[in-house]
């Protein structure tokens, strides 16, 4: 009989103590928030919550919901239980594709449907001319989210909340995805434009 490695049995358990903390401390740096940010958000006191961080208390549904909650996220999110297998594999041959050919827009999500994923990568083909939306449409994503959009090839126009902003090849940029938004490729002819989206889940700034 093999014998069995406790540390490496609770660090798989999402609901142990210590993985709780970690991820609660993680997000909540990810998120730029201190302890007394997140404790106004939440509910929460800060010595709770820096409890929790330290893996020294099992918050209870309650307390693990209010912190769920100030970061953003569901509760299933915060506690990874609506998550499958800790690697998923997404051939090329499996993407999602869609687009709007009408406004020369198309793309391909390069990563998995499946619920539980806190991130999505998305590749955007615009042909000359072409925008990824109407200007006025609502906002795509949930509340809380953050883009960040890299561009490959061409040049693109990111209107977000009004404001324009030009980018060319080899340019980064990240915004609020909650807001108003979407793309454009300025030129009018002979020049396809494509970027990568990356757009993660409560991660917005305070």
């Amino acid at each position: 009989m093999q014998p069995v490695d406790a540390s490496s049995s609770s660090a798989n358990d999402p609901l142990d103590p210590a993985v709780i903390g970690s991820r609660v401390k993680a997000l909540r740096e990810a998120s730029d928030l201190s302890l007394r940010d997140l404790a106004a958000r939440s509910g929460v006191s800060a010595p709770m919550l820096s409890q929790v961080e330290r893996g020294e208390t099992s918050p209870t549904l309650t307390v693990a919901s209010r912190i769920a909650a100030g970061l953003d996220l569901r509760l299933s999110q915060l506690l990874r239980l609506d998550e499958g297998d800790s690697v998923t594999v997404v051939r090329a041959g499996e993407r999602t594709r869609g687009g709007n050919k009408r406004r020369g827009h198309g793309f391909e999500v390069l990563t998995s449907s499946q619920p539980g994923q806190r991130a999505e990568i998305s590749r955007h083909t615009l042909a000359p001319g072409g925008a990824t939306g109407a200007a006025d449409d609502p906002p795509m994503h949930e509340p809380g989210s953050r883009e960040t959009a890299l561009v490959e090839t061409g040049s693109v126009v990111l209107v977000c909340d009004g404001q324009r902003y030009v980018l060319d090849a080899g340019d980064c940029v990240t915004f609020d995805a909650d807001l108003p938004h979407h793309f454009e490729n300025p030129r009018a002819h002979d020049a396809d434009a494509r970027f990568l989206a990356v757009v993660s889940a409560g991660l917005r700034r305070s």
